[in-house]
């Protein structure tokens, strides 16, 4: 049915298949069933997540259970299909794992940018940066880093003219999009 609808299609004979050539897998849509011999769907899903691959996951099965469908959904798939199931519901899951490789991919190109451009910046206009992207006032800023407000002031503007921004959320945007708050979280 899939290559009927223009889809290029490699089936493997169990989940531990699949597994082994992991990390070479073009990029599309993963349709697992949860039951298969050696592991089953959901923990080949959890497999991948742990080798680091990103691809959208579809579980099917004939055995619909509430409960394995939301583990499936907690775990990140894309839809979960009960068989037997119409064509255009699988459809419908396949267009909308491949719009989630779209966007995962603009993500990664907005993440690069954005990291791109806070390579222009000074340290200290990087330490004003993580101060605005914590929520802390000027003052505050200033406080921490120990230096005046208006320093802080003149930091500000001269990471928002690098930056190309003319508001205090264009800066966060690009700051968030490259990971600083993330950074902030962990400690960095």
């Amino acid at each position: 049915m899939l290559r009927t609808s223009g889809y290029q299609v490699m089936a493997y004979s169990s989940g531990v298949e699949l597994l082994k050539g992991a990390r070479e897998l073009m990029p599309g849509c993963i349709l697992l069933d949860v039951r298969m011999p050696e592991m089953d769907g959901l923990q080949v899903q959890e497999a991948l997540k742990e080798r680091g691959v990103g691809l959208p996951v579809i579980v099917m099965t004939g055995h619909g259970d509430v409960t394995v469908a939301v583990q499936a959904m907690k775990a990140g798939a894309v839809d979960f299909i009960e068989k037997p199931f119409e064509k255009a519901v699988l459809i419908s899951a396949i267009e909308e794992g491949f719009a989630r490789i779209d966007q995962a991919g603009r993500s990664r190109a907005r993440a690069e940018e954005a990291r791109t451009r806070l390579q222009a910046l000074t340290p200290r206009e990087r330490d004003v940066l993580e101060g605005l992207v914590r929520g802390h006032p000027n003052k505050t800023i200033a406080y921490d880093l120990d230096i005046s407000p208006r320093t802080v002031e003149i930091h500000r503007a001269n990471l928002m003219s690098k930056l190309g921004v003319a508001s205090l959320s264009e800066a966060l945007r690009i700051a968030f999009a490259a990971g600083l708050d993330e950074n902030q979280a962990d400690g960095s």
